[in-house]
Parts: C-alpha cells; sequence; structure tokens
C-alpha cells in the first residue's frame, strides 16, 4: 500500500485531523505542526488523494470553460488570461472545444459537469440554441456566459460593447474621408456577429451594403475577391474581426491594391497577428485582461453566495488606430 495520511502524522507526531488540515492548507493549525507536516510528507514522498479530499470537501478546485474555435487566436490569448486569473487563486482549467457546433458545446458541457468541476464558464457558439445545455448547466453549478451570450437568458455575462466598438471604427473612417463603406462580416448565428452587424448598420446610417459568412480568414479572401468583381471598391471596409480583415488585406495585396492609399480597411479584436499584418491593421482592442479578471471576480461572488444577483457587465473597448487606415 502507498503513503497515507496516517503514515505522515505519525512521522510528524501529530494527529490525523491536524495533518490533514495542514496538507490542505486550512487555517487553525500552528506553523510549527504545519512545518513538521510537510517535511514528513516531503520524507515519505506522499501524494495526497485529490479525489478523496474533492469528495469531502465538495469542490475540484477546478472550473470548466468551453470556447466555439481555440484555434480562433481571439479565444485562445482570452483562455490564457481566464487561465491566469484562476491560477492566481490556486485553481484548474479544464478545456473544451464547441467548433460552432450546439450539439458538440452540448456534450462538452455534459462532460466537464461529469467531471464535476466547480463552475463553468461558457463562450456559447449560439444566441439560441446554446440556451438549452446553458439551462442544465446553470441548474447544477454557477455559470458566468463570457464574451457571446445566449438571447435573453437570465445569467452572468462579461464582454465588450460590441455596438460601440463598431462606431468607433466607422466614426474614424469617415473622419479619414470615406463616404462608401463596406461592412464584411458574420452571419448573425451568434451575439457578437450580430451586435457588430447592428452596430454598423445604426453608425453607417445607409449601411446596408453587407456581405456575410463566417469569422474566418477565407471568408474575408472571398468577400474580398466580390468586391474586386464589382469594378470600384469602397473607400473603407469595416470587418466583423480580425481574421476577416487579414482575408481581406491578403487578397487585396494579391491584386496590387494598395491599403490605405486605395482603399481603408479595419478589423475587430485586436489579435497578436493584427499588428504584424502588412500593413498593420487598425482594430478595436478587447481588454481581454480586464474581462477575464470581472469574469473571475462574478464567479468567485457566485461561488460564495449562490443566490448573487447575476450581473450583465459591457466593456467599452478601445480603438486602435495603424497603417491600414
Amino acid at each position: 500500500m502507498g503513503v497515507t495520511i496516517h503514515d505522515v502524522a505519525a512521522r510528524a507526531g501529530v494527529s490525523v485531523a491536524t495533518a490533514s488540515r495542514a496538507m490542505s492548507g486550512q487555517r487553525g493549525v500552528r506553523a510549527e505542526n504545519r512545518d513538521k507536516v510537510l517535511a514528513a510528507a516531503r520524507e515519505l514522498d506522499y501524494e495526497p488523494n485529490v479525489v478523496a479530499a474533492s469528495l469531502r470537501s465538495r469542490t475540484t478546485h477546478t472550473i470548466g470553460m468551453v470556447v466555439p474555435r481555440i484555434a480562433n487566436p481571439f479565444f485562445a490569448t482570452l483562455v490564457e488570461s481566464i487561465e491566469k486569473q484562476l491560477h492566481d487563486g490556486q485553481r484548474s482549467l479544464l478545456l473544451a472545444n464547441s467548433h460552432y457546433d450546439p450539439e458538440v458545446e452540448q456534450r462538452q458541457v455534459r462532460a466537464l459537469l461529469d467531471r464535476r468541476v466547480d463552475a463553468l464558464i461558457l463562450i456559447p457558439c449560439h444566441r439560441e440554441r446554446s440556451g438549452e445545455v446553458l439551462a442544465t448547466a446553470a441548474a447544477r453549478i454557477p455559470v458566468i456566459q463570457l464574451d457571446l451570450r445566449v438571447d435573453g437568458f437570465a445569467s452572468s455575462w462579461v464582454g465588450v460593447d460590441n455596438e460601440a466598438g463598431v462606431w468607433q471604427v466607422v466614426r474614424h473612417l469617415t473622419e479619414r474621408g470615406a463616404k462608401r463603406l463596406v461592412f464584411v462580416g458574420a452571419q448573425p448565428t451568434d451575439s457578437a456577429a450580430q451586435a457588430r452587424l447592428d452596430g454598423y448598420r445604426r453608425a453607417a446610417g445607409d449601411g446596408d451594403d453587407v456581405l456575410l459568412g463566417d469569422f474566418s480568414k477565407e471568408w474575408g479572401q472571398r468577400a474580398a475577391k466580390l468586391l474586386l468583381q464589382r469594378g470600384e471598391l469602397p473607400d473603407g471596409i469595416v470587418c466583423g474581426n480580425d481574421t476577416i480583415a487579414l482575408g481581406v488585406l491578403g487578397e487585396l495585396a494579391g491584386n496590387d491594391v494598395r491599403v490605405p492609399q486605395d482603399v481603408l480597411v479595419a478589423g475587430f479584436d485586436d489579435i497578436p497577428y493584427a499588428e504584424l499584418s502588412r500593413p498593420a491593421l487598425t482594430t478595436v482592442r478587447q481588454p481581454q485582461e480586464q474581462i477575464a479578471a470581472e469574469a473571475v471576480r462574478i464567479l468567485d461572488a457566485r461561488l460564495a453566495d449562490d443566490a448573487a444577483t447575476p450581473r450583465s457587465t459591457a466593456i467599452t473597448p478601445e480603438l486602435i488606430v495603424r497603417s491600414s487606415t
């Protein structure tokens, strides 16, 4: 048999209860005794039974998180920000990918619930169809929606004011002299796609010139080809996110269209590649560290008080002007 907490207690000369409290970091243990217990655990090469400890405390010190597509640089860096916040509190993150498929999302959430995560951070992949699994999770553990949200679902949410961000872009392009704008975005199946489309239409006034696909570089390339086929480019292209914008920039460059001399191009999110593109991309920066800190703060409040009132926090993003405009 392996070394047990009884062996550690005997080596340290303390009770099993004291040894257990010392190993779990609980209060009420004298510093001298804690040092003895930790030294005995090292000497005996003691490995705590994490599963048993979780059953006793009814907590696993793990948080589940489901994102639509981890390959998207925005989601990847947002996950890192959340993970850093959790690690500061000695907790681990269990990550799953929904691939923008509500059925996959449902399986991933159920798998995390089966692993007894203490709470769930969900970036729902669909404005409507993610509602069922969100309700299932919220009936069992604290849940917070991050970045995206399900229409009309009463749970805490943290993200940016997407409409305000698009408004900043449109105002910037018009101040740069652009009179004819085009919006290249994604079909409004998720809340960000809808909000950015709505924001563009309100900000542009006559914002009916829109091309909708998905949040991918490939769609940006196809959209740019469609614009080139028109024969006359607009003065400015407002992209629904940076990956679309990178696709647009690449296709324009391949057809000898100069940015910003011939057309202005802007994105949204400020992913790491935005500054490295040629030309460097004007975009809307989402303050991910602030978003992550607020999300974990709200989640902690809910874990401490199950009856805590749901909160929605929309953070104003920042326009980052670079060479593409």
